[in-house]
């Protein structure tokens, strides 16, 4: 375990090496008024229009993240989790102390996800689904639905309002749809729900629990299903096909207006789209590959956006950043088996 403080720094793109050099930067937020999808804002000079600045702010601590994945507001801790997938570490930031606190982890861990009535989180470690508490680390396998897929790990998941878990998995290489999509219910059991994902991300889950959407970044895509009481799905059908300027779709949440904020691979921004599918406005960020997003706070209105630095020389690769979404988002939902 490892605990350092955090500020808001200055972001030069010139000065300095690391992130303790990071400062809040001014960034634009890109309306797109008529936006549909399929736009782009470079064919619409009317209504591409950025507005006053926001601020990108750097969490700043001891290491950045090779894959920064899952992240997650604890209500009941005051704290946001967030994964480092390659790094193989679980950290946490305390938003009354201003301390990061980083645990190892023995395998790749995709994401947590808070259980409802016992301490600790269920977590997607390699292949499996576990029981996670901290200090000390104890692991516990509940479930190994892809002990038949060597190569795979887990790379992301939420809960529903049934405290049921939905994870995707994929190949290390990226390069093949070997990956799935699960369930987990209360009982421990788990499910395989749909096959041939290449990278799997998301899901997004819907607030009155009628859909849930899911990601294949290789295919641009995010997929629409709609969601039975059972935990049964019906038919998957494309929601928003991203356009090659816009970088590929990521992780993702709801506000609590019904809007989607998606993490964009290689566009250096969040992007929210309209309950409707249409591209709303982006917030930048100084990082090309950003991976997820999250609201946070007693009152939600914080947004909170990581990212990757695998591969890639950049200051702020693998940061962690605040943002201010301008809206509020939804509660985090538990596991409750």
């Amino acid at each position: 375990m490892r605990t350092s403080g955090w500020a808001a720094a200055t972001f030069s793109a010139t000065g300095g090496s690391g992130f303790p050099d990071a400062r809040a930067i001014p960034v634009p937020m890109i309306l797109y008024g008529r936006s549909s999808l399929g736009y782009s804002a470079a064919n619409d000079q009317e209504t591409d229009m950025p507005t006053p600045a926001h601020d990108a702010r750097i969490i700043v601590r001891d290491c950045s993240d090779r894959l920064g994945e899952g992240p997650t507001w604890s209500a009941r801790e005051n704290a946001l989790y967030w994964v480092d997938i390659l790094g193989r570490r679980l950290n946490r930031l305390d938003l009354a102390t201003d301390a990061v606190t980083s645990w190892d982890m023995p395998d790749t861990i995709g994401w947590v996800v808070e259980r409802e009535d016992a301490p600790g989180f269920i977590a997607g470690l390699g292949r499996r689904f576990v029981e996670l508490t901290l200090d000390p680390v104890v692991i516990r396998t509940i479930a190994a639905p892809e002990d038949d897929r060597d190569g795979n790990r887990f790379n992301d998941a939420k809960a529903d309002s049934q405290g049921r878990i939905w994870a995707g998995s994929m190949p290390f290489t990226c390069d093949r749809p070997s990956g799935s999509f699960y369930r987990l219910d209360t009982n421990r059991t788990a499910t395989r729900v749909d096959d041939d994902y290449t990278i799997a991300n998301g899901p997004a889950i819907a607030a009155d629990g009628s859909f849930l959407l899911h990601t294949d970044t290789a295919l641009g895509t995010i997929f629409r299903y709609p969601l039975n009481d059972d935990g049964s799905l019906g038919a998957r059908t494309p929601f928003i096909v991203f356009e090659d300027d816009w970088g590929s779709p990521d992780g993702m949440t709801f506000d609590a207006d019904g809007g989607l904020w998606v993490g964009c691979w290689g566009g250096s921004c969040v992007t929210r789209f309209t309950p409707g599918g249409k591209r709303d406005r982006s917030i930048a960020l100084p990082a090309s590959q950003i991976t997820s997003c999250t609201f946070a706070g007693p009152d939600l209105d914080r947004m909170f956006v990581t990212s990757s630095g695998d591969g890639v020389d950049e200051k702020a690769g693998g940061a962690l950043f605040e943002i201010d979404p301008g809206v509020r988002g939804l509660p985090t939902l538990r596991y409750r088996g």
